[in-house]
């Protein structure tokens, strides 16, 4: 059975001053370190195989990165190690609107004119839509939204949906 060759990886010195540097930094991400790590044995004329056996990743990992490496010469390091972009689609509220929608989750619902001593969900939906932070939003992307910022939701306490209206004052 012949011996498969992989296909020669160039790395140029400036290019490998920079892979290692990558390597090397205390704050560089794992992936992009791993994958620098991946460039720089390749452009060593080390294999696929024994570069996945060093490094405990799988063949295909490193098949891709070098791949990815081969098929764009011209681009800096950084955009040959990047991730590609991503399938889906784009998202819905921007940053700012969801900083608001915490901002205004944060606030006390009486600020707002509104009878309640809690927000809900439903609440806050029905407020960023009045204070025209967004055109449209339902209760449950207030729960994603304010999710990734808040601590604590307090719509997911127990009691907290016994406590949505105020009594009216007594006359």
């Amino acid at each position: 059975m012949p011996l498969l060759c992989p296909t020669p990886v160039p790395v140029t010195d400036r290019e490998r001053q920079q892979l290692e540097s990558l390597e090397r930094q205390g704050t560089c991400p794992q992936q992009l370190a791993l994958r620098a790590r991946i460039i720089l044995l390749a452009g060593q004329g080390i294999g696929v195989r024994p570069t996945a056996d060093q490094l405990g990743i799988s063949r295909s990992t490193v098949q891709g990165w070098r791949r990815r490496w081969l098929e764009n010469p011209d681009a800096s390091v950084a955009e040959r190690l990047s991730d590609a972009p991503r399938s889906g689609t784009p998202a819905t509220f921007s940053t700012e609107q969801i900083c608001t929608i915490i901002a205004l989750a944060c606030e006390a619902p009486n600020d707002s004119g509104r009878a309640i001593t809690h927000w809900t969900q439903w609440e806050i939906a029905d407020e960023a839509m009045k204070r025209g932070i967004v055109e449209s939003i339902s209760a449950r992307s207030i729960g994603l939204v304010a999710g990734r910022g808040m601590p604590h939701q307090p719509w997911r306490d127990g009691a907290f949906a016994h406590r949505r209206q105020l009594k009216p004052p007594n006359p």
